[in-house]
């Protein structure tokens, strides 16, 4: 099996219908966070601080931030809270990057050191259930309720 490094990041993008300043909120304000992702989100953006989003009372991603350039970049380490998961908190990595394009932004999210390809799979539906939230709430839409956002939701690994 191919290591962590060897293994290629998942690789998501979204145009959102707002500015770069506007969708870095999205990442660093717990309030904004939980709108399109999670139940409840402990975040303290400053590099090294904490990031903690409890998805659905039973899996937790945490990890911490590692770098800001706002409103233009925002890296931080993921992993899973549970025994269970394969990526452990602070065991992968994710860059997100905000491009200026016309009047809104494209996000680019690239999740990297993601162990095995069952855990890139898993990881992959998370993001790509998540990154269309984000741009409607970031466009000032309403996302509605998450379905992942009950025990019985899904764990992304």
């Amino acid at each position: 099996m191919p290591s962590a490094e060897t293994q290629a990041p998942v690789a998501v993008e979204v145009q959102i219908d707002a500015s770069p300043e506007t969708v870095f909120d999205f990442f660093t304000d717990p309030d904004k966070m939980i709108q399109w992702m999670g139940r409840t989100a402990e975040l303290d953006p400053p590099p090294q601080g904490s990031f903690r989003v409890d998805i659905n009372g039973r899996d937790v991603g945490r990890g911490e931030y590692v770098q800001l350039d706002p409103p233009h970049r925002i890296v931080f380490t993921w992993g899973w809270e549970s025994e269970e998961s394969s990526v452990r908190p602070g065991g992968s990595t994710v860059e997100v990057t905000l491009i200026p394009e016309g009047e809104g932004t494209r996000v680019r999210l690239a999740h990297s050191g993601l162990p095995s390809k069952d855990s890139q799979a898993g990881h992959r539906h998370g993001w790509d259930h998540y990154m269309p939230r984000l741009a409607i709430v970031a466009a000032g839409g309403d996302a509605g309720a998450d379905p992942w956002a009950t025990p019985e939701g899904t764990q992304q690994d």
